[in-house]
């Protein structure tokens, strides 16, 4: 399980070091071997364990592609997807283009989402948690509909 919020260092080659508490997971999970990509909604991108991604890869891979909105989230995940695997210092090298996307730079934001984490820059995921932190205390009503059921 992926949890919590890493402010990492981007090196000179584009490398991040994944922390030693979550390395011991990749590399139970799936031997420390990785998937990042693009978020299709936000400039931002997603770090999957090499099992959680070919379980995700294989459902995008079937969805009807004659369908514009599918084709396009296929086009955006599935072709921009890069299989990594962490080096020995629990590195993984994030090419240019993926950091262009995400407008990374020298720091990052290692966000856990349980199955996966977002690599955001870091001065763009303070942003981002604020205006989350804005839209749960908003007047338009503080949860969904499926968390009203949850207890928090």
């Amino acid at each position: 399980m992926f949890l919590g919020v890493s402010t990492l260092n981007v090196d000179a080659k584009g490398r991040i070091a994944i922390p030693a508490k979550h390395r011991d997971a990749f590399d139970r999970a799936c031997a420390s071997r990785v998937v990042v990509t693009i978020s299709p909604k936000e400039r931002c991108l997603w770090l999957y364990p090499e099992n959680e991604w070919v379980e995700l890869a294989r459902k995008l891979s079937r969805l009807p592609n004659m369908n514009p909105k599918n084709q396009a989230i296929q086009r955006l995940m599935l072709g921009h997807a890069s299989e990594l695997e962490l080096d020995g210092q629990g590195r993984i090298l994030i090419s240019p283009e993926l950091r262009d996307f995400a407008g990374l730079g020298k720091r990052v934001s290692l966000v856990g989402q349980v199955h996966k984490f977002e690599i955001w820059d870091a001065e763009s995921w303070g942003g981002v948690r604020d205006a989350s932190l804005e839209t749960v205390a908003s007047a338009d009503g503080y949860f969904s509909d499926e968390l009203e059921g949850m207890s928090l």
